[in-house]
């Protein structure tokens, strides 16, 4: 404990993940009292194999969630900043939506077998319920922590780390949609409301930073 204080004292901007658990506490609460009116499901999403193997990467998101987190935290307050707004940003425009619009999915199989995989999916199934799946909150935050790596100063010499997270949040994309978590809808808009984030985040401020910065052209003397 005493190590945690003193790295929370040198680093007191980590106190900010704290401001997670509203979100954790306002998803738990949604779960419990939403009662779903849509069913998001497509003809796509029946030509999708169920693959159980894809268990794996999508388990992944969590420790990549961690580890994303904490790296752009220990190199940077502005990255670290950035992925926060990112996360919290994409979970809040979620919540709203399943407020609004109350919706589950009807994708799952039975699962059979007793080997890890089946096992692993079938505890996944029996702790995450059906509901609250559009948009999916999997491939927002996928993105949002490959894009805050993209973008980190630190990791951007890596580059087989950046190979490596880019293959890492793909996959974990597209376990949503293999292990039938998600329909393609789900993703989609996920992937849709990351692109908002991330333009708001990264592109547009290095854009208006630049047109800050260039000097304004005037007319030649008698022209």
């Amino acid at each position: 404990m005493k190590n945690i204080r003193f790295f929370l004292s040198q680093n007191k901007h980590f106190y900010l993940c704290f401001l997670l658990l509203p979100l954790l506490i306002w998803f738990k609460y949604l779960e419990i009292t939403i009662v779903p009116h849509y069913i998001i499901h497509t003809a796509l999403d029946d030509q999708i194999p169920f693959i159980k193997a894809f268990v794996i990467p999508y388990l992944l998101w969590f420790p990549y969630m961690i580890y994303g987190v904490a790296y752009v935290g220990f190199h940077s307050k502005r990255d670290f900043y950035k992925v926060l707004i990112f996360l919290a940003g994409g979970m809040s425009v979620a919540y709203i939506a399943y407020m609004l619009f109350p919706n589950a999915q009807d994708l799952r199989p039975v699962i059979t077998g007793n080997d890890p995989f089946a096992q692993l999916v079938r505890f996944l199934y029996a702790t995450d319920t059906p509901t609250n799946v559009c948009p999916s909150i999997h491939v927002m935050n996928s993105i949002a922590i490959n894009a805050s790596l993209h973008h980190s100063e630190a990791f951007k010499t890596k580059k087989l780390g950046l190979l490596i997270s880019s293959i890492t949040a793909v996959m974990i994309c597209l376990s949503t949609l293999f292990i039938k978590q998600h329909s393609v809808i789900d993703a989609a808009c996920g992937l849709l409301v990351s692109i908002v984030f991330y333009m708001a985040l990264y592109p547009l401020p290095k854009l208006r930073k630049q047109l800050k910065t260039t000097p304004e052209l005037t007319p030649a003397d008698g022209s």
